[in-house]
């Protein structure tokens, strides 16, 4: 009887901090689109609030920025056989295509074991700018792919990136 109550007590508690963590993520969502991104990444699996997020954290860079368009080098790079443990990179090549100022404003990767780094200042009509993703690959065993979304001022953003590495012993 008492570990029943025990546990619907612990139950009752855990339901209120989850549903108070709700409410400061949705807080949060209008102030910014860091805390969108914070919202997006780790809210659990409630289809409710999850695309709520996602809509918000891209609809601030189409409205504040006039839309342009862009062209990859690439959008997926393989690695081939890279040893378990080593730190590898590579860098993708953008250009700006179109008649405004490209302007990246976030690049999310899909795990932790990947890194972004990209052009920060506006990237003008005709002219280049890179995004660079770093793996690290002492997690890992066997065939391994592995993306990135990149949020910018385009018409069909995100624009996915991948990689994929053969991780040998």
């Amino acid at each position: 009887m008492k570990k029943t109550l025990s546990i619907i007590a612990l139950s009752i508690i855990g339901f209120g901090l989850v549903s108070c963590k709700k409410e400061n993520k949705e807080v949060k969502g209008a102030e910014s689109i860091a805390a969108d991104s914070a919202a997006v990444t780790t809210a659990p699996a409630d289809s409710a609030t999850a695309p709520v997020a996602e809509e918000t954290a891209a609809a601030p860079v189409k409205s504040d920025q006039p839309s342009t368009s862009i062209a990859l080098s690439e959008s997926n790079f393989d690695f081939g056989k890279i040893k378990k443990g080593d730190k590898v990179q590579h860098v993708y090549e953008v250009t700006n295509t179109g008649k405004n100022p490209l302007v990246i404003s976030e690049v999310k990767p899909g795990c932790g074991c990947t890194a972004p780094d990209f052009t920060k200042e506006p990237i003008l009509p005709g002219k280049k700018g890179k995004i660079t993703l770093h793996f690290d690959s002492s997690n890992f065993d066997g065939n391994v792919q592995k993306y990135a979304d990149v949020y910018a001022n385009v018409e069909k953003a995100p624009i996915k990136l991948t990689f994929t590495a053969n991780i040998q012993p």
